[in-house]
């Protein structure tokens, strides 16, 4: 597992054991038979000592991913009548029926047997139930592990912290530890994050790491440090394919700074930010859209009616639509989304709309801070210009976000709704650019069939801050309306 490998600096200690804890269904099982799979490929001689499951219940998780077993040796500690192959009975006895010490000696000797460079043994919680005492446990336990020091096998010992009292006995006698867990939140799937506690003499990445498991086995995703990420670009400006849009951030988007669309819901910033997409495309760059609040289709659907046709540039893959379902997708696999496409794809433009559905994908909010501040400083370093789309609560009065991310980005583009003359109308400005000048005037936004229409500054606006924004100039300073603008 690449992902594994780079939080563990290139993977698991040679001829060393290594101690693999966590609740039953965090996935041991299957991290232990990618372990062994790996040795197979790379021709070495594997052994899977098993005290919890059957040959059969092995093969079938194996099946079930789509793996053959074969060139692994499974050696069963189960009584022979449970077993379907008739091969194995002279190898079979039941844990149960035999003192601790007459079981180490038989999984000694099939070790000492078969000579494999790799062990995996399932699972030390019998060894805990057969011990009946912790001083006894951990007497054969360091057996154990002294055995396996002097084979010079690579070993992985499970546990399914059945006792967390006896955790520190296990974590001292252990070259590694890691730690799986399974979360389960009040709505959608469980979400399964590991954490490397110790690994003697070499530099682990510490902290939580999502991972999921999937047919084809667990995918780790390491932990995003955007520090380890410096990288060179042009410092440029990005237009944003409207020429006003562009006199209103002061020249257009500086290429490395992320830029927050807010405002309420339906005053225009997906819209916007989709006009942002199609400039970016028509230079030549390939975009991704991290999309949480609509489908592929419907985003399809939109940009034909402002006469944008996507589909194209989708089949080629300059476009890129990531449709999220927050409710299913860690944290830590969208930043590998956006990593992977940035690095492998050459990405140069990323949308996420919106930060609503973001934060719905987090636990809590202070991770989301810090979530966002690690993705968006690692964007920034790759020279990608970066969309942000947030939607305020409310629709007219006050507003506000779940959170406040607005801090974190380099331009705020602000969108409010207005009256003038009976009618709903959208006013566009731009907060703050921390990269140069803009302008701070007011600028009316329509939307119609051709896209997105920037009007002049409009200098007779009160109260624009308070989210209920008036104006009291002439009628002739805003954009004519047409008959089909009067259903936008």
């Amino acid at each position: 597992m690449a992902g594994l490998d780079h939080i563990l600096d290139g993977g698991y200690a040679s001829r060393r054991s290594h101690l693999i804890e966590g609740r039953p269904g965090s996935g041991k099982t299957t991290l232990a038979m990618q372990f062994l799979l790996d040795g197979v490929r790379r021709g070495e001689r594997c052994l899977y000592i098993t005290l919890s499951e059957s040959r059969r219940e092995l093969l079938n998780v194996a099946g079930r991913h789509g793996w053959s077993l074969d060139g692994i040796e499974i050696f069963e500690l189960i009584a022979p009548e449970l077993s379907l192959d008739p091969n194995q009975q002279q190898s079979l006895v039941h844990s149960s029926d035999l003192e601790l010490g007459e079981t180490i000696r038989m999984a000694i000797a099939e070790i000492e047997r078969t000579k494999p460079q790799r062990v995996v043994f399932d699972s030390l919680s019998e060894i805990r139930l057969l011990s009946q005492g912790s001083l006894r446990y951990r007497r054969q336990v360091h057996a154990l592990r002294s055995f396996l020091l002097i084979q010079n096998t690579t070993a992985l010992l499970l546990d399914d912290l059945t006792a967390e009292a006896d955790d520190l006995n296990l974590h001292s006698l252990s070259h590694a530890v890691i730690r799986l867990e399974q979360l389960a939140p009040l709505y959608g799937g469980e979400r399964r994050r590991l954490r490397v506690i110790k690994m003697r003499g070499t530099p682990f990445r510490g902290g939580f790491h999502d991972y999921v498991i999937r047919r084809g086995g667990l995918t780790v995703f390491p932990r995003l440090v955007a520090a380890e990420h410096l990288g060179t670009f042009a410092d440029d400006q990005c237009g944003t394919g409207s020429p006003e849009l562009d006199l209103l951030l002061g020249g257009g988007i500086d290429r490395g700074t992320s830029t927050m669309l807010i405002g309420p819901s339906g005053v225009g910033k997906s819209t916007v930010a989709l006009t942002c997409v199609t400039a970016a495309i028509a230079r030549g760059e390939k975009v991704l859209i991290l999309s949480f609040d609509e489908t592929t289709n419907v985003l399809r659907r939109r940009a034909r009616g402002l006469g944008m046709p996507i589909d194209a540039v989708i089949a080629s893959g300059d476009l890129r639509v990531e449709q999220i379902d927050p409710a299913e997708v860690s944290p830590g696999e969208l930043a590998d989304i956006v990593q992977e496409a940035v690095e492998h794809q050459g990405v140069t433009t990323v949308v996420i709309d919106s930060l609503t559905g973001y934060h719905n994908a987090m636990p809590e909010e202070n991770y989301l801070l810090l979530q966002m501040h690690e993705l968006l400083t690692y964007l920034n370093q790759q020279g990608v210009v970066t969309l942000l789309v947030l939607a305020q609560h409310g629709m007219i009065g006050a507003m506000g976000a779940n959170v406040d991310l607005t801090y974190l980005s380099d331009t705020i583009l602000l969108f409010r709704t207005f009256e003038a003359d009976g009618r709903l109308r959208r006013a566009i400005s731009v907060v703050k650019k921390r990269t140069g000048s803009h302008e701070n005037a007011i600028r009316e936004l329509r939307i119609d069939s051709d896209g997105i229409r920037v009007g002049e500054p409009l200098s007779a606006f009160r109260g624009i801050m308070t989210g209920v924004p008036t104006f009291e100039g002439e009628r002739s300073s805003l954009l004519p309306t047409h008959r089909a603008d009067d259903r936008r």
